[in-house]
């Protein structure tokens, strides 16, 4: 089998255990840096991809992750922080990671090469047409992830692939492919650590790209987010009357009134007749939170000087 890119030797790996703890520290993080920088040449594919799991999502259809190992890992953070980030229901998520629940115990090697329980796992979480499947892999050959996609594509899924090495089977069975071509690593195959760190960047950038696609980034601001402990209460109230313009009790208190839905609170302080009124507001809008304040006559381009900033200076 040829030496793929990240199972190469990195430049800088020769007499690594014999130099000084500085130094291999600076060797690790020069590593990482110049990882992340590799994501930027997936920019455009990463954006298709958004554009494609926004418009299933949208449609009714879920998202579903599927990897092994420390690739696994990465999809498991992105997909668990959805709901809580962006109030995508749980039920519209799939994780599938190979070894199932055992793998987050211990995190075998063997499962990933199970092609059976990856074509099972595609199958048992419902996966297909009008759903779109991730698959994750550093090497691009993992026989899970390679597996879990060719079984969505068979099912009607869209097919979205990530991995580290050019021309590899992900790549070429998925329908849109985003290569993260990283350097080697300074631990010779050790993918958990630049393939990683590249990973999770792409798939930050890709969940949150789709949800600003949904409507549920509005200026920056987590509009969507699921408040369901004190520190994302308190965020809840801040973005109401950071949009707003309203005081941080008047808030709150139009956060009761919503059920705690942001976009809901936020319209009804613009004028809304009630959280009722205000939820049909955005339903017609798409969901998306600038559509919504215009249908209540407020101008986008002028609702945070007018209503927002100036208004809230003015209050006592």
């Amino acid at each position: 089998m040829a030496e793929t890119r990240t199972e190469a030797l990195h430049r800088n790996a020769e007499g690594l255990d014999i130099q000084a703890p500085e130094a291999i520290l600076a060797s690790l993080a020069d590593a990482q840096v110049e990882a992340a920088k590799a994501v930027r040449n997936a920019i455009p594919s990463i954006a298709r991809a958004a554009g494609i799991i926004a418009h299933r999502l949208n449609s009714g259809g879920k998202l579903a992750y599927a990897a092994a190992g420390s690739s696994g890992l990465m999809a498991l953070a992105d997909a668990l922080e959805l709901p809580g980030t962006f109030g995508i229901k749980r039920d519209r998520i799939a994780i599938l990671i190979a070894g199932g629940h055992e793998a987050f115990r211990a995190l075998a090697g063997g499962p990933e090469d199970d092609t059976e329980e990856a074509a099972t796992a595609v199958a048992n979480a419902g996966i297909g047409k009008g759903d779109c499947l991730i698959a994750i892999s550093a090497s691009g050959t993992t026989p899970y992830a390679v597996r879990a996609i060719e079984e969505a594509a068979l099912r009607g899924a869209a097919t979205i692939g990530i991995a580290n090495n050019r021309d590899s089977a992900l790549l070429r069975q998925a329908e849109t492919a985003i290569l993260l071509e990283t350097p080697p690593e300074v631990i010779a195959g050790s993918t958990r650590m630049g393939a990683g760190t590249a990973q999770k960047i792409a798939l930050n950038m890709l969940s949150t790209l789709t949800a600003v696609h949904l409507g549920h980034v509005h200026d920056g601001y987590m509009v969507n987010l699921m408040a369901d402990n004190i520190k994302l209460r308190d965020r809840a109230a801040r973005i109401v009357a950071a949009i707003s313009g309203r005081g941080k009790d008047e808030a709150a208190s139009l956060l009761e009134k919503s059920g705690g839905a942001v976009k809901t609170a936020i319209l009804l302080a613009a004028g809304a007749d009630s959280a009722d009124a205000a939820q049909k507001i955005l339903e017609e809008a798409g969901h998306k939170l600038r559509p919504a304040l215009s249908a209540l006559g407020h101008d986008p381009e002028k609702w945070k000087p007018l209503f927002g900033k100036d208004h809230a200076r003015t209050k006592k």
